[in-house]
């Protein structure tokens, strides 16, 4: 069965912001099943437009910065 986004429930979703970077933390609910957690990495592009990119490594700053989004995230699993 593909990917039908429809059935995709966003329940939670914060983000940080430092600029040029932006993480967000969000829960979402597949199909009213499993409640997860998904982070996700946004860069700034050449022309100010947001491009999607792999979480990969945190910095001390961004860890510091998304911990507690982690934490409010975490009554709505």
């Amino acid at each position: 069965m593909p990917y039908d986004s429809s059935l995709d429930e966003r329940l939670f979703s914060k983000s940080w912001d430092n600029g040029e970077t932006k993480i967000s933390v969000s829960v979402y609910s597949y199909n009213k099943g499993q409640k997860k957690l998904q982070i996700s990495r946004e860069t700034m592009g050449a022309e100010g437009d947001w491009r999607f990119g792999k979480l990969g490594r945190l910095t001390q700053e961004e860890c510091s910065a998304v911990l507690p989004l982690i934490q409010e995230a975490l009554p709505h699993l």
